[in-house]
């Protein structure tokens, strides 16, 4: 019996015990679970989505932000957006700026950014005879906001960022119809005629021939309208400006020009303006020493001076770079001031004048043109016609800007050099008389 009794009061005692570590872990539980529930309230398996009951609609959440936000906290959200957005736009500028410049960078094989890259470093100079310097600067940014409608034209008309320009208006109607029948005639697609007025925009446009007409302007207009041929060959430079600036090399031309060949095949284009000259020979088209003879100096009476006769304003090539836009702003500047001034004059000195005391000059590199290939009317009627070697040679274009009589010598022209007619020359005299 003493053992049996001793056998139950072991197992009592056991199951105390166990009853106890029970207990104990029922509490430890409890707690835990309270732990978790107040650092976790949402549990630690519930998604990161917030829940969404489709009945509470975007009013709802409108309402319910109106009332924990006050209009001040509104206005100044409303604030903030706005100052980002216009930050975010600044941005883009600047990213398409960079942009530009690095589509720049990145022509390597460009002779200005050659230049560019060569101005900022020193240079040590090589051996005798092999040194030679840079010829022309660096072409501008382009800027479309200048003059977007003209920039969408451009980048239709042109070919490798350069194309022929020609103004005109009703008064030249005749040579510009000769004009651009030659030009389509040798095959030349990247031209455009400025119209200064609305009868030769619809001419233009009639013939399917590129045409832009400029947004009004009173002060150029009143020109484009009445004047004759010297004033609005004095507009040239200030529309000019516009092409340059939007990254365009231009060949300006007069129309009282017979083109041949394409141009585009002839030009060097390693200066800022390259021009055809007024010259008759290699003398005075490419500079002469012109010794001065005064007598009363005795020993020191024989003066030697450098001369060259002018380019001719009404053909040449202009690229984008700063001297050229400079050198269009100059002569525009000048023929404002100065209306009885020619543009041909205001445009060689403002070219060709050094720097001295109380005046700088301007640095632009200039070439002359071959004045056989780019021919005026003087060389032409005093010389080629008369020679039998030189009547065989094809110019690229001829200027009768010698003579009045434009329009007859410009369809003769034609009829020689495009329909073989031999004695179609022979008519005209040497010079302008009659």
């Amino acid at each position: 019996m003493a053992g049996r009794r001793d056998a139950l009061l072991t197992r009592d005692k056991g199951q105390s015990v166990l009853g106890s570590r029970i207990l104990v872990a029922v509490v430890i539980g409890i707690l835990l679970g309270c732990i978790f529930a107040f650092l976790s309230p949402h549990g630690f398996f519930t998604s990161n989505r917030p829940f969404h009951n489709p009945r509470i609609g975007v009013a709802d959440l409108q309402i319910g932000s109106s009332t924990c936000e006050s209009p001040e906290q509104v206005n100044a959200l409303k604030a903030d957006i706005l100052s980002v957005t216009q930050k975010n736009s600044e941005l883009k500028k600047q990213i398409k700026s960079l942009m530009e410049n690095l589509r720049l960078a990145e022509q390597g094989k460009h002779h200005a950014q050659e230049q560019f890259v060569t101005l900022g470093e020193k240079h040590k100079a090589g051996p005798f005879g092999t040194v030679k310097g840079l010829r022309t600067n660096p072409s501008v940014i382009p800027d479309e906001s200048v003059n977007p409608r003209l920039a969408k034209i451009l980048e239709d008309v042109a070919i490798y960022k350069e194309l022929i320009v020609a103004l005109a208006n009703s008064n030249v109607k005749e040579m510009l119809e000769v004009w651009f029948t030659n030009i389509k005639k040798v095959g030349i697609p990247n031209f455009l005629v400025v119209a200064l007025d609305d009868s030769t925009e619809e001419f233009c446009k009639s013939n399917d021939v590129p045409v832009y007409r400029r947004d009004p302007d009173e002060g150029i207009d009143t020109i484009a309208r009445t004047g004759g041929n010297h004033a609005v060959s004095g507009l040239k430079f200030r529309i000019l400006r516009e092409f340059l600036q939007l990254g365009y090399s231009v060949l300006l031309s007069d129309v009282d020009i017979v083109y041949l060949q394409n141009p585009f095949d002839y030009l060097y284009r390693d200066s800022d303006v390259e021009s055809m000259s007024d010259g008759h020979n290699n003398m005075t088209a490419y500079g002469f020493n012109d010794v001065f003879d005064e007598p009363a100096m005795g020993w020191a009476r024989y003066a030697h001076t450098m001369r060259i006769w002018v380019y001719n304003s009404g053909f040449f090539y202009i690229r984008p770079t700063l001297p050229s836009i400079e050198l269009l702003d100059r002569v525009a500047r000048r023929l404002s001031r100065e209306p009885k001034s020619w543009d041909q004059a205001v445009f060689n000195e403002e070219l060709f004048f050094p720097s001295h005391p109380g005046y700088d000059g301007l640095h632009a590199a200039k070439r002359t043109m071959d004045m056989y290939l780019f021919m005026n009317s003087k060389v032409l009627f005093k010389t080629v016609r008369k020679d039998a070697k030189l009547k065989k040679l094809k110019p690229v274009i001829v200027h009768v800007n010698y003579h009045p009589d434009k329009f007859a010598r410009m369809k003769a022209v034609v009829d020689f050099y495009l329909n073989g007619k031999q004695d179609a020359l022979e008519p005209f005299p040497d010079g302008s008389e009659r």
